[in-house]
C-alpha cells in the first residue's frame, strides 16, 4: 500500500493554508535553517486554491443542507388584492394571501443529496491535488536552489585553494625555486576559479529568485555560502518511502487520481439527477381569500388548495443529460490515463533513486581518493618533488571530484523527492545542516 502523508486530509489542507500564511512573513528571518516543508507550506498559502478553500467548503456544506430541505426551493408568499374602486366603485373587494411550496420530483431529493456528497468529496480532493501540483514546483525549485548554493560554496573554496597555491608559487618564484612561467600558470588557475565563482553566483541568483517567486520573500543569512575551507554541508533529503509491489492503491491514495475519480463521481451523480429532472418542480399552493360583492355585503372567507404541474421539454432534458454523461466519461478516461502515467513515473522514479544512490557512492569514493591525492602532492610540491603542472592537475581533479560528489548528494535527495512526488506524498523535510 502507498504510504500516506500523516495529515493527508482536509484538516491538513486548512492547517497548511492558515499556518503558511502566518509563517510566510518571517520565513527567512528565523534563526533555524530552512526546510523543504516550510517552503512548501509558505508557497501553498499563497495559491488561489488555498485562499478559496474555506469558501468552497462552505458552499459544499450549503448544498448538503439544501438537499436535506423538505422543499425543492424555498417557499414563495403570494399576496394580491382586487377592487372596483377605480371604475364602478360598487364596493367589490377581494384579498388573497397564500404560500407556494415547490415540491421534489420523484427521486430528485435523494439524488440531489448524493450529488452534494460527491461535490463535498471533490472539493477536498481538488485541494489535495492542487497541493501536490504545488509540491512538484516547489521541489524542483528547492533542489535547484540547493544545488546552486552548494556549488557556489564549492566555487568559493576552489578559489580559496587557488589563491593559496598562487601565493605559494609567488614566494617560490621570488626565492628562485620556480620560473615566472609557473607563476603565470598559477595565476591562470586562480583566474579560472574566479570565473567559476562568478558563474556559480549568477546561477545561485537565478535559483534564489525562482524560489522567491514561489514564497514571496528573500532568503536570509541561512542561505549564505559556506565559508571557504569548511566542509560543505548538504540538505537532509526527505524520508525514503517504501515503494509497494502493487500499484492498485493509486485509486485510493494518490491525490491526482482521486481528484479525477471524484470528478467522475460528481458527473455521474449529476447525470442521475438530470434523469429525474424531466420538468420544472411542481408547486403546491395553499391560499385563503376574503371577499365581498358590493357595499353592505359581509366579507366571506374561502380556502384554496391547488397544485401546479409544469410540462417538460424532451430536447432540453436530452441536452442536459448528454452533457452530464459526457463529463463523466471524460473524467473517467482522464483518470485511467493519469493512472497509467503515474505508474510509469513511479517506475522511473524508483530506478532514478537506485541509480542516484550508486552514483553517490562512487562519487564519494572518488572524492576521498582525490582529497588524499591532493594532500600527498601538496606536500611533495612544497618539498620540490612535484612540478607545478602535476600539482595543478591534481588540484583540478580533487575539485572536480568534490563538485561531482556534491551534485550526487543533491541528485540523490532530488530523486527521493521525485519518488515521493510520484507516490502522491507531500514534502516532509528535516533541517538543513
Amino acid at each position: 500500500m502507498f504510504q500516506k502523508y500523516p495529515h493527508h486530509g482536509l484538516h491538513r489542507t486548512f492547517y497548511l493554508a492558515v499556518g503558511g500564511l502566518l509563517a510566510a512573513g518571517n520565513l527567512w528571518a528565523q534563526s533555524a535553517p530552512l526546510t523543504l516543508q516550510q517552503v512548501f507550506e509558505s508557497a501553498w498559502s499563497r495559491q488561489p486554491e488555498a485562499e478559496s478553500l474555506a469558501v468552497r467548503r462552505d458552499a459544499a456544506e450549503a448544498r448538503r443542507q439544501g438537499a436535506d430541505s423538505w422543499t425543492a426551493e424555498p417557499p414563495a408568499l403570494e399576496v394580491s388584492a382586487k377592487t372596483d374602486q377605480f371604475n364602478k366603485n360598487q364596493g367589490s373587494r377581494e384579498y388573497v394571501a397564500g404560500i407556494a411550496l415547490p415540491l421534489w420530483l420523484p427521486g430528485e431529493r435523494a439524488r440531489t443529496g448524493a450529488l452534494a456528497d460527491a461535490e463535498s468529496k471533490a472539493t477536498a480532493s481538488r485541494a489535495l491535488a492542487a497541493q501536490l501540483r504545488i509540491a512538484a514546483t516547489v521541489r524542483e525549485a528547492w533542489w535547484t536552489w540547493q544545488r546552486a548554493r552548494l556549488e557556489s560554496a564549492l566555487a568559493q573554496a576552489r578559489l580559496h585553494n587557488a589563491q593559496q597555491l598562487a601565493g605559494d608559487v609567488a614566494r617560490r618564484v621570488k626565492a628562485g625555486d620556480l620560473a615566472r612561467s609557473d607563476q603565470h600558470q598559477a595565476d591562470g588557475a586562480m583566474a579560472t576559479a574566479e570565473v567559476g565563482l562568478a558563474e556559480a553566483k549568477a546561477a545561485l541568483a537565478v535559483a534564489t529568485q525562482h524560489l522567491r517567486a514561489l514564497i514571496g520573500t528573500v532568503p536570509g543569512e541561512q542561505a549564505a555560502l559556506a565559508v571557504a575551507g569548511e566542509a560543505i554541508p548538504g540538505p537532509m533529503p526527505e524520508p525514503l518511502p517504501k515503494v509497494p509491489a502493487d500499484f492498485a492503491a493509486l485509486d485510493t491514495s494518490h491525490p491526482a487520481v482521486v481528484e479525477l475519480l471524484n470528478r467522475a463521481e460528481v458527473a455521474r451523480r449529476g447525470a442521475e439527477l438530470v434523469e429525474v429532472q424531466t420538468r420544472a418542480n411542481p408547486e403546491l399552493t395553499l391560499a385563503t381569500t376574503r371577499d365581498r360583492g358590493v357595499f353592505g355585503d359581509s366579507y366571506q372567507q374561502t380556502v384554496t388548495l391547488g397544485i401546479r404541474f409544469p410540462f417538460g421539454s424532451e430536447s432540453r432534458h436530452r441536452a442536459k443529460a448528454g452533457l452530464a454523461r459526457a463529463e463523466a466519461i471524460e473524467a473517467e478516461s482522464q483518470a485511467r490515463l493519469e493512472r497509467e502515467r503515474l505508474i510509469a513515473d513511479l517506475d522511473a522514479a524508483r530506478v532514478r533513486v537506485d541509480s542516484a544512490r550508486d552514483q553517490l557512492a562512487a562519487a564519494e569514493k572518488r572524492t576521498r581518493l582525490g582529497q588524499e591525492s591532493r594532500g600527498f602532492f601538496e606536500k611533495s610540491f612544497r618539498l620540490g618533488e612535484t612540478d607545478l603542472p602535476t600539482r595543478l592537475r591534481i588540484e583540478l581533479e580533487a575539485s572536480e571530484a568534490e563538485r561531482q560528489a556534491t551534485r550526487a548528494r543533491i541528485d540523490f535527495a532530488a530523486a527521493i523527492s521525485a519518488l515521493r512526488q510520484a507516490m502522491g506524498l507531500l514534502p516532509e523535510q528535516g533541517n538543513t545542516p
